[in-house]
């Protein structure tokens, strides 16, 4: 797996495919194999760029609080230094916040968005004080303890019994750094309410959202569509929080289709 300095840390990143680059960004608590579902439907006509974001996988911790923005420009500076101009941004949950933060800051490096069970909103002082005390639980219990308390919010009742699905997903969260995990919840803590700028994304933009989402269902998905001129929203049955993992095939068929139309 490559990796390369950027911005004092060694980060990891896979690279898949040839032709126009999508960036595949991760959500928490996962790394970069949470795409291992769609290498071998797009990389046969697209670069997929998957980074393990920093504190998760195999890049270093940065203890204390990581912004989200801060991820953001990790990703900046990795498409530099693999000269790469302009991308598709496929973010999940945390990871469409990032996207959402990227295009803020690098409007020019986004060909099309899709975000996938995210949400744009900042936090309220109740959802605030959840995520500090979410981050100090974690670094108190340790990622095992808090896998087996919450990996059930994180997909559908069905997928539950899908064993690869559940087992993969198990090891992602259970290998996790607590001291990751805890420092980018501070920051998630502190992102930006996205809101005021949706209507400012002039990129193709598809929303995407698992019919049995906990964290994000679909009010906040349509949230989104609604406010971003011209945006898709695709909503995948029988999906929870991780439709990529838990409906590949549809998943697959939905990005494949506005692909085709946008880029």
């Amino acid at each position: 797996m490559p990796q390369l300095n950027i911005r004092g840390i060694q980060l990891y990143y896979d690279d898949k495919g040839s032709g126009q680059p999508i960036v595949l960004v991760h959500g928490h608590p996962f790394n970069h194999t949470m795409w291992q579902y769609q290498i071998a439907h797009f990389s046969k006509e697209y670069r997929l760029i998957m980074p393990d974001l920093r504190g998760y996988g195999r890049t270093e911790v940065t203890p204390g609080r990581v912004m989200l923005d801060e991820m953001a420009l990790d990703i900046l500076h990795l498409l530099e230094s693999l000269q790469i101009e302009q991308a598709v941004f496929c973010g999940l949950s945390m990871g469409g916040q990032i996207v959402l933060d990227f295009y803020r800051l690098f409007p020019h490096k986004v060909k099309s968005l899709i975000i996938v069970d995210s949400d744009a909103r900042g936090e309220t002082p109740e959802s605030y004080r959840q995520r500090m005390q979410k981050a100090a639980t974690i670094l108190e219990v340790g990622m095992k303890q808090h896998t087996d308390d919450t990996i059930h919010e994180y997909i559908a009742a069905a997928s539950m019994k899908n064993i690869p699905v559940y087992t993969h997903l198990y090891e992602m969260m259970t290998t996790t750094p607590a001291e990751g995990a805890a420092a980018a919840h501070k920051g998630r803590g502190e992102r930006r309410d996205h809101l005021p700028i949706l209507h400012h994304i002039h990129v193709p933009t598809l929303i995407v959202v698992g019919e049995e989402d906990f964290f994000t269902p679909e009010p906040i998905a349509r949230l989104m569509s609604n406010a971003i001129p011209d945006a898709q929203l695709a909503v995948i049955p029988g999906a929870g929080h991780l439709p990529n993992m838990e409906k590949p095939e549809k998943f697959n068929e939905i990005v494949y289709s506005f692909l085709k139309k946008s880029v």
